[in-house]
């Protein structure tokens, strides 16, 4: 009996793994160095800072050899698996490196032969990209539960992936390769998701985020990922057209979009993103075709906590704002109890500016620092304190501008 038991504890798989932290390495384009080595020496880097407190990135190094090789080194996605907001050890992580160079080239074009003109069908990239502003735009999807909305993303498109390259029966286990995605703000989500579609679609590799440099597969007149902005304008709801709301065309262009969505299945490197703000108007046919119909909200505090932080980073590693201090992310505020003192009076500061800008969407968030130097600061540099000050002044100056055209609509 003890010996069957033994058995068959050996047999079943151990649940209780320990987490997976990613590392993605992006190596310097001019550099020669092998991954191998670049891999060891990655690892004494993460052996010496083995606690950390959510994502991080390095970009100077002591060791020379990482400094002429290495461009960065960043701790990515821990949100999407670490819900509270203890420390990381990760010594007791398994730890997978992602090393990689970004190809400069950019996009090759296909076009289709016309009478009169070309006309550009598709556009193929080598991955990863760095030419077109890809290579970073994952990292800048913020919005309210964003963690939720990308790990499902990736959910979905990794396991999209695994059935298509196990083979699974798709008349037995059904999936359409669609996800929509609605909401007031569902917008922004795609504009920046259609910009980095590419880059989206090898993230999703079930080789696990290495980004191998290959051109990315794909039918002619389809991108990798084929984003389909305002879905509700292709696939009105046919009751409408029925009750002479509607031309009758829209009916034909609703039956042909819904017959070629039964078609492009088939691919299984196409994945169709679609957004729409008036989801009552789509026709529940493409509805229910769609694998994922996620709502997309405002942002929340804390997203636009994070949104203001990468912002203020950005403009300090320019030297816009100097001189350089250091902030606290939204987690390290939170284990500290929020309480005030000279480390974390800044960061409180910026939280409560967040706070005040619940409301606004991403895309205003976004603006609102450069917005902030040109409407009050108007000088080649700034201290934070400064800056802080006119981001609040910006804030509010959005919220005036929103009544006064609330007056006038």
């Amino acid at each position: 009996m003890d010996e069957a038991v033994g058995d068959l504890k050996q047999a079943l798989p151990c649940v209780a793994e320990s987490p997976t932290v990613h590392v993605e390495v992006h190596q310097r384009g001019s550099s020669t160095a092998k991954k191998e080595d670049i891999n060891l020496s990655v690892r004494k880097l993460l052996n010496r800072h083995n606690i950390v407190f959510g994502d991080y990135t390095w970009t100077e190094f002591d060791e020379p050899f990482l400094t002429r090789n290495v461009q960065s080194v960043s701790i990515i996605d821990t949100e999407l698996k670490v819900r509270d907001s203890q420390p990381i050890d990760l010594s007791a992580c398994t730890v997978a490196l992602h090393i990689f160079q970004l190809n400069e080239d950019g996009p090759s074009s296909e076009n289709l032969e016309e009478e009169t003109e070309n006309i550009i069908a598709a556009n193929h990239w080598v991955l990863p990209a760095g030419m077109g502003n890809i290579h970073g735009l994952w990292d800048s999807l913020v919005y309210g539960c964003g963690s939720q909305i990308r790990c499902k993303l990736l959910d979905y498109v990794m396991t999209t992936l695994l059935f298509s390259d196990k083979n699974v029966n798709s008349n037995l286990i059904t999936w359409n390769r669609v996800v929509l995605l609605h909401g007031k703000l569902c917008r922004l989500l795609f504009d920046q998701i259609s910009g980095m579609k590419f880059s989206l679609y090898l993230y999703l590799r079930p080789s696990a985020r290495s980004y191998p440099a290959c051109e990315v597969p794909g039918p002619v007149l389809f991108d990798p990922i084929a984003p389909s902005q305002q879905v509700e304008s292709l696939t009105a709801a046919r009751n409408a057209c029925r009750a002479g709301t509607e031309p009758s065309d829209a009916i034909r262009v609703v039956n042909a979009v819904l017959t070629q969505i039964d078609q492009i299945k088939r691919h299984s490197n196409v994945v169709i993103l679609t957004t729409s703000n008036i989801t009552e108007k789509i026709d529940v046919a493409f509805v229910d075709r769609a694998d994922i119909k996620q709502y997309i909200g405002p942002p929340s505090a804390a997203a636009i906590f994070k949104i203001y932080l990468s912002c203020l980073e950005e403009l300090m590693k320019c030297q816009i704002i100097c001189p350089r201090q250091q902030l606290l992310t939204l987690r390290e505020l939170e284990m500290i109890g929020f309480i005030e003192n000279n480390v974390s009076k800044l960061s409180l500061l910026l939280n409560d500016i967040s706070r005040k800008s619940e409301g606004l969407s991403g895309r205003v968030l976004r603006k609102l620092p450069f917005l902030a130097h040109a409407l009050y600061v108007q000088a080649p540099t700034v201290t934070i304190e400064g800056f802080l000050q006119a981001l609040s002044l910006a804030v509010d100056k959005q919220f005036e501008e929103r009544k006064k055209l609330a007056a006038y609509i």
